[in-house]
């Protein structure tokens, strides 16, 4: 069977950053790493040069590319948050030692991939039957970076 597996290009630190992943997601992990049997134009003989990983299931694999090609917003991985401590937990950990939030709901971790951290109870209220109480909850979404849950339904219910 054919298959496609996502690869990320990282300046140098894939492995670093696939073993972050795989301990913050749930059913992730490290599958292999591949290290240079040479010295090469951006690194040593035994540098992880290509990373496989599984992350919630689904296998990527990271690339020690060397400079020149960081991650832009035009690739972004969802995660889908049970709850409000949820959306916390994934928020805080990717914003942490040198990520960044954006706006939205969106973040960037310390490597530059774009995370978009959504409560699942978002996703229902932009579905609102009531076009009323989506549009609220559409208006207050646009304006929070965090996304929070509490005030997302507040304002679906017109507060």
């Amino acid at each position: 069977m054919t298959s496609i597996t996502p690869c990320l290009w990282f300046d140098r630190n894939a492995e670093e950053a696939a073993n972050f992943y795989a301990a913050l997601l749930p059913d992730s992990r490290v599958d292999h790493v591949q290290r240079s049997p040479a010295d090469y134009p951006n690194g040593k003989a035994g540098d992880a040069i290509l990373v496989q990983f599984t992350l919630c299931g689904r296998p990527f694999q990271g690339l020690n590319g060397g400079p020149g090609n960081p991650f832009t917003q035009a690739v972004s991985f969802s995660i889908e948050c049970a709850d409000q401590a949820e959306v916390d937990r994934y928020w805080d950990a990717l914003t942490a030692d040198g990520g960044e939030p954006v706006a939205c709901g969106w973040c960037r971790d310390r490597f530059g991939l774009s995370w978009q951290v959504v409560p699942r109870r978002m996703i229902e209220l932009l579905a609102d039957p009531d076009p009323g109480r989506a549009r609220r909850a559409m208006e207050a979404m646009m304006g929070m970076v965090k996304l929070d849950v509490a005030a997302l339904e507040r304002a679906a219910d017109g507060g």
